[in-house]
């Protein structure tokens, strides 16, 4: 999937949707009704560690200057369309929900996005939580009938953030949605809570995109969804 937006100058990036169209997902689940989800073990709702042994249903594509593929042990997700963000789904449903994932830059320029999605209800309709390669975060959502994203940060913009390891190198990312309140933590260390009432339930996702030339390539590893 993927939504087009405008350029992000140091502080905020305005994403703005031009057109949106649906990958060839799946409608249904990788295993029947009557079978276990082979990725909720451990006792979390939903986990994925990417190593190939466990389908857990993520998207995969390569379509439009971006890929999409579970390889090498990671799930990797490039583009190199400037002013696009492209993500993957797992096709499950969950209500409060706590999603933590190792995130690696690999290339590209710094100038960028990557983190999760929660409660994922369809292309126009559900959270964003992403840092940048060059120490920016920020929460935002995506709500039909508006043409941008709406930026649930104070002022409505990114915030910079010494946590957060720039260039090629590796994060922490959680995302937690319970109830109306919204937070990230980043490498261990809150950075921000909001509340919004929009959306109570759906899908997880990960997501990348790029302002510059070039292509941007993000490894995501280790994922797990907890209830709170």
């Amino acid at each position: 999937m993927k939504i087009n937006y405008s350029v992000r100058n140091i502080f905020t990036l305005l994403l703005t949707i031009f057109f949106f169209f649906v990958l060839t997902a799946c409608d249904t689940l990788p295993f029947s009704d009557d079978e276990p989800d082979p990725c909720n073990d451990g006792g979390a709702l939903f986990a994925d560690n990417f190593n190939g042994d466990q389908m857990c249903g993520w998207v995969e594509y390569n379509r439009g200057g971006a890929v999409s593929v579970v390889e090498d042990g990671a799930m990797k997700i490039s583009t190199s369309s400037p002013g696009e963000i492209w993500w993957t789904n797992p096709n499950r449903n969950f209500d409060d929900v706590i999603i933590d994932v190792n995130a690696r830059q690999l290339s590209g320029a710094n100038d960028n996005a990557y983190g999760v999605i929660c409660r994922y209800q369809d292309e126009e309709n559900f959270y964003l939580f992403l840092i940048s390669g060059d120490g920016y975060y920020v929460v935002g959502k995506y709500k039909s009938g508006e043409d941008r994203v709406i930026y649930l940060t104070e002022e409505g913009q990114y915030i910079p953030s010494e946590i957060i390891n720039q260039g090629q190198a590796t994060n922490n990312i959680q995302a937690s949605c319970v109830g109306s309140e919204l937070s990230l933590s980043v490498n261990g260390v809150p950075l921000l809570t909001v509340t919004d009432t929009d959306f109570s339930s759906g899908d997880i996702g990960l997501a990348v995109s790029t302002l510059q030339q070039g292509t941007v390539e993000i490894n995501f590893d280790d994922l797990q969804v907890f209830g709170p």
